[in-house]
């Protein structure tokens, strides 16, 4: 591979986004398509959203695995061409309708039950056994949780019978032995996933892109981590959590934000020396050349709400690990890529953390542009050390946000970016993050597109409706296109 630029940029663009045959986008013909076209556009990396297997609500911020892939990313027609699946048989189900959109009902009633189909014919290949062998620490626990939440119907395992709830010896190996198969299976699709991945991975450098992962700071509640990894969390003597994690009331929720994951005990991952965060992080560095940590001001401070709150306005701020915990992270991993996600209201403990850490954290433009008081997001306040975005997969596009934002703030971005029609606002906005002096800078291909509202990737604190479905037509990604972008992206030296 080719040593990296200080100053380079990249695109955000989740695989579920690629366009595909088959419903979904996924790890096959178009992402290597998508490599080639950030080659082209002279981009340097690649974000993604996480990538594991995602639950209720299809968010890939809540998943059943921290160390799990996706099922739903592994291609189907790189499987007929190993003779695991035919293209009768991918063709014969209904994916959905609509290119620009997943159908995740169609997804999840069809998808499983095909990769099953791949499963019986290539079960033997010994390197399904080699691989299995090779992630035991996390897989055999994956396996196991999903055969049995399987049989209970889907049920999260807090509402488990008793004795598996506790992963109780006798009830484990009865188990075990009752979803074997389920445990083969779930096996072998990690098999394929991270047969594909690594395919993916290794092409992507072979073209001097690298890849920008994200991982959540919580685990979900319902996952095979909390399941197996109980003393990581605090739960009570029913398994249930004593707190859990979310935002306080602000200026855009009068009653905070409940995310409802379970929240460490610091206490006991200390005494461990954060060994199961280790773990994590050590796999995820494997899997991506950079790391986003969501939610990065939860190691200074995190917010607690009692379990059972129907709101977030009851909860308490705690102290969280700080340095200590990074410190172990570098003895451990030495020193890893990450990007610190500190958005919103910074603390002075956030900013010292940011600062002893070295990190750098994000700046968005769609953030910048209050009209009533002076932005750190505005790109003449930056220092090198940060990553632009004109928006995050939590943002609209920023051809929708001239529509819909604040006509004081519209008019105040307008101002500072010389720009007279709001329909030429996106590519201002992306012109003024190439141009600043953030070392790295990051567009989400909506906004590349110059798209919409009805993009948009994800609305916080809601389900259903778009969330997660905005799929990429497949002239999209064009070559005039990529030299519309290779000219910004020489011109600002990145």
């Amino acid at each position: 591979m080719k040593k990296r630029k200080v100053r380079a940029s990249g695109i955000l663009l989740s695989l579920t986004s690629l366009p595909s045959a088959y419903g979904i986008g996924t790890m096959g013909k178009a992402a290597y398509d998508f490599v080639d076209f950030l080659k082209s556009a002279g981009q340097t990396y690649w974000q993604m959203l996480p990538v594991g297997p995602t639950g209720y609500g299809n968010s890939p911020y809540q998943s059943y695995s921290s160390f799990a892939g996706n099922p739903y990313l592994i291609d189907l027609a790189l499987l007929c061409e190993e003779g695991l699946l035919t293209e009768e048989e991918c063709r014969a189900i209904d994916w959905g309708h609509d290119p620009k959109r997943v159908d995740y009902a169609a997804i999840e009633k069809n998808r499983l039950s095909l990769l099953r189909t791949a499963f019986e014919r290539g079960r033997n290949d010994p390197a399904v056994a080699q691989f299995r062998a090779d992630n035991a620490e996390w897989i055999e626990d994956y396996a196991l949780y999903m055969g049995i939440k399987n049989c209970m119907d889907l049920r999260p395992w807090s509402m488990w019978d008793e004795d598996i709830k506790r992963r109780e010896p006798e009830a484990m190996a009865r188990w075990r032995e009752k979803v074997k198969d389920d445990v083969d299976f779930y096996c072998f699709i990690q098999y394929l996933f991270y047969k594909q991945w690594n395919a993916l991975r290794d092409y992507a450098h072979k073209n001097g892109v690298y890849l920008i992962g994200d991982i959540p700071i919580y685990a979900a509640m319902d996952s095979a981590d909390s399941w197996a990894d109980g003393k990581v969390f605090l739960l009570d003597e029913n398994c249930d959590p004593i707190d859990v994690a979310g935002c306080p009331p602000d200026a855009f929720s009068a009653t905070g934000q409940l995310w409802g994951n379970p929240i460490y005990n610091w206490d006991y991952l200390k005494e461990t020396g954060y060994a199961w965060w280790i773990r994590r992080l050590r796999h995820i560095t494997s899997m991506f050349d950079v790391t986003r940590i969501d939610h990065f001001r939860g190691f200074a401070g995190y917010y607690a709400i009692p379990y059972g709150s129907a709101t977030a306005e009851n909860g308490e701020w705690r102290v969280g690990p700080g340095m200590d915990f990074f410190r172990a992270v570098k003895k451990a991993l030495g020193n890893i890529n990450v990007i610190a996600e500190d958005l919103g209201y910074l603390t002075p403990d956030v900013r010292k953390l940011l600062k002893q850490s070295g990190f750098p954290g994000m700046k968005v433009l769609q953030f910048a542009f209050d009209s009533r008081e002076e932005s750190d997001y505005l790109p003449h306040n930056y220092d090198h050390n940060c990553v632009v975005y004109t928006g995050t997969h939590d943002n609209d596009t920023t051809r929708s946000w001239f529509d819909t934002a604040d006509k004081n703030d519209v008019r105040h971005a307008k101002k500072y970016l010389n720009v007279r029609r709001k329909e030429d606002g996106a590519w201002a906005f992306i012109r003024c993050a190439m141009m600043s002096t953030a070392n790295l800078c990051i567009i989400p291909m909506q906004d590349y597109l110059n798209l919409g509202g009805e993009a948009r990737m994800n609305v916080p604190s809601t389900l259903g409706g778009i969330n997660w479905q905005w799929r990429m037509t497949a002239d999209a990604a064009s070559p005039a296109l990529a030299d519309k972008i290779l000219d910004l992206t020489t011109l600002t030296c990145r």
